[in-house]
């Protein structure tokens, strides 16, 4: 997308007040630039409650406060000292604070040409760094695909209601949306979608399982996308189930620490299986070492969640590096379906 289109990620204030005038299905919010009157608004509506940073923070910026306390932290880290490195927007440091909203998340990544739209296989994340998903969030612990809480009634909502309202609304405004767009989804219990954020981008980890499951080749798609002929574009996919699992670094998501020496790397493909890398160096030794928060992303295909679950962690329990976090039930609301 062009930088300006790309404000939907970039600006969640942007894509809040997008949402609203298009009518597009989202949390109730408001957005703050004071403190003062940011920890008023908490005081008020209690907790649990959603604070987000306004400006791009490597997918640590939202915090899920379960206490009011949580919320006011967050909301001091974001205005005030900043300790989550958010990149401010034009206008200075912003939060937006939002209710929290029950039901189970979901990531639907679409392909855009401006006109026509392409989906991708659903897929769902896993934000939360500890088993049972407790502790900070992240950028994504894990994610697998497709998801089975997008049911075909639910994927046809999602459509209708959020990803086609969302380019021809980019049009409308005069910023024609291009590329690829990530529409994070919290899906209630009746099978109703709201919108918890936009990514301009494909999503990590979701695209690693999301390319495992790919069949067709993604060139032509995006030459196709390039030529304004997504409308003649049809993906093939692999029926199985894709489940990928992040190693993390010593000290993710706050400080990462970076030069650990990771040892157990696959010397030779495996047909089921990959090993992406992401915050990863060669020194020169040879060594690969840690180089950034999220490590590794040990993804694998299976007849089932199960199958694809025990087979990741199956290549993940030979690779190694001190300091190591990495959860132990991605797919697990999967497993249980």
């Amino acid at each position: 997308p062009t930088k300006e289109a790309a404000q939907l990620e970039s600006s969640k204030a942007f894509a809040k007040d997008f949402m609203k005038r298009h009518g597009i299905p989202t949390a109730a919010y408001d957005t703050f630039s004071d403190a003062a009157a940011a920890h008023a608004y908490v005081d008020k509506l209690g907790a649990p409650i959603v604070v987000k940073a306004d400006g791009l923070a490597a997918g640590k910026g939202v915090v899920v406060a379960m206490t009011a306390k949580e919320a006011h932290d967050a909301i001091d880290f974001m205005l005030l000292d900043n300790r989550l490195s958010v990149q401010h927007n034009e206008g200075g440091a912003r939060v937006v604070i939002e209710e929290f909203l029950q039901g189970e998340e979901a990531s639907f990544i679409v392909l855009c040409d401006g006109k026509n739209v392409l989906p991708l296989a659903t897929s769902q994340d896993h934000k939360r760094l500890f088993d049972d998903d407790l502790g900070p969030n992240t950028g994504g612990m894990g994610a697998y695909s497709p998801a089975p809480v997008v049911t075909p009634n639910v994927h046809a909502k999602v459509m209708h209601e959020i990803i086609n309202p969302t380019i021809a609304g980019m049009a409308r405004d005069g910023i024609p949306f291009t590329g690829f767009l990530y529409a994070g989804l919290m899906i209630d219990a009746e099978g109703r979608p709201k919108t918890l954020e936009f990514n301009t981008r494909l999503g990590d980890p979701e695209t690693q399982p999301i390319m495992m499951r790919l069949k067709s080749d993604l060139f032509d798609v995006l030459v196709q996308a390039t030529e304004g002929a997504l409308d003649q574009a049809e993906l093939q996919w692999d029926r199985r189930v894709a489940l990928g699992v992040v190693m993390a670094a010593a000290g993710y998501p706050m400080d990462p620490r970076k030069g650990d020496a990771i040892s157990g790397l696959p010397a030779h493909p495996h047909d089921d299986a990959h090993v992406f890398h992401a915050g990863t160096t060669q020194r020169e030794d040879g060594h690969v070492v840690t180089s950034g928060g999220r490590v590794l992303c040990v993804t694998a295909l299976g007849e089932s969640a199960k199958t694809a679950q025990q087979r990741a962690y199956e290549v993940l329990s030979g690779i190694h590096f001190d300091g190591e976090q990495f959860r132990h039930d991605i797919g697990h609301r999967a497993i249980k379906r």
